[in-house]
C-alpha cells in the first residue's frame, strides 16, 4: 500500500498528491493520503506562520520532519503495516548523517543503519531500499523507464542546513568521487558501537501515548512550545 502524506504547503503538494495517487492507481496499490491539518488542526503554513509570531528559532523544515515522521508512524499502524519503506537514497543518508555530526547529535548515527535497532512496542520499522542508490542514478532510472517526475522544490528549503550540506556534498563528491558513499558506510560500521550510548528505553508519550525516548515526544514538545493543542 501506498501512504502520503499532504503536508499543507501552498502551491507545493497539491501537484504531489495527486500524482501520487495516480502512480497509486496505475500500480493497483491500494494509496492513502493523510494530512497535517486533520491530524493536527493546522497545515505546515499555518505553523511557521505561528512560529514566526512567536519568535520561535526553528524554521518550517524542523517542523516539517518532526510532525511529518509521528504522523507516518501514527497511519502506518493503523493501516496494519509491518514496515514503513521511504525512498530515501544514498544522498539523502549522507546528508542525514553529517547533520548529525554537524549539530553534535553523535548517538543518533545509531538509528541510522541500513536495518533497525530493534523492535519497539508501537513503532513501525523503517526500510529504505534506495538507501545505496545516488540520487542522480534514481532520477536516470525514473526518466528512462518514463516515471512521472515530481520536480518542485518547496518554498522553504531554502532555509534548512540540509539545503546548505547537500551543496557541499554535491560539490566534494564531484571532486573526490565516493564521498557520500564513504560516508554512509562509515554509518553502517559505526552504528554497531555506538547503540550502547543511545540514552534509555523508548517509552511512550504521556501526552499522545506515541513511543518515544523521552517523556514527551518531539512533536508534542513542538506544538507545545507554539501553544497549539491537537
Amino acid at each position: 500500500m501506498a501512504l502520503t502524506v499532504d503536508e499543507g504547503i501552498e502551491g507545493y503538494r497539491e501537484r504531489g498528491v495527486e500524482q501520487a495517487r495516480r502512480m497509486a492507481e496505475e500500480l493497483k496499490v491500494p494509496h492513502y493520503v493523510t494530512s497535517f491539518k486533520e491530524e493536527y488542526g493546522y497545515t505546515l503554513d499555518e505553523v511557521q506562520r505561528i512560529a514566526s509570531r512567536k519568535g520561535s528559532p526553528f524554521n518550517a523544515c524542523t517542523f516539517c520532519g518532526v510532525l511529518r515522521r509521528k504522523l507516518i508512524n501514527l497511519k502506518a499502524r493503523e493501516l496494519g503495516a509491518t514496515k514503513v519503506a521511504t525512498g530515501h537514497n544514498l544522498d539523502d543518508e549522507a546528508q542525514t548523517a553529517l547533520i548529525n555530526i554537524l549539530r553534535g547529535c553523535v548517538g543518533k548515527l545509531a538509528r541510522l543503519r541500513a536495518s533497525p535497532l530493534k523492535a519497539w512496542e508501537g513503532f513501525v520499522p523503517r526500510v529504505k531500499p534506495l538507501r545505496y542508490i545516488p540520487e542522480r542514478e534514481v532520477t536516470l532510472y525514473a526518466y528512462l523507464t518514463g516515471v512521472e517526475m515530481y520536480e518542485e522544490e518547496c518554498k522553504f528549503v531554502g532555509a534548512s542546513l540540509r539545503h546548505e550540506v547537500r551543496w557541499m556534498l554535491n560539490r566534494l563528491d564531484a571532486r573526490h568521487p565516493g564521498v557520500k558513499y564513504a560516508l554512509v558506510s562509515a554509518v553502517d560500521r559505526l552504528a554497531p558501537l555506538l547503540e550502547g550510548g543511545l540514552k534509555g528505553e523508548m517509552r511512550v508519550c504521556r501526552r499522545c501515548g506515541e513511543p518515544t525516548g523521552r517523556e514527551i515526544c518531539r512533536a508534542c514538545e513542538v506544538l507545545e512550545e507554539l501553544g497549539i493543542s491537537t
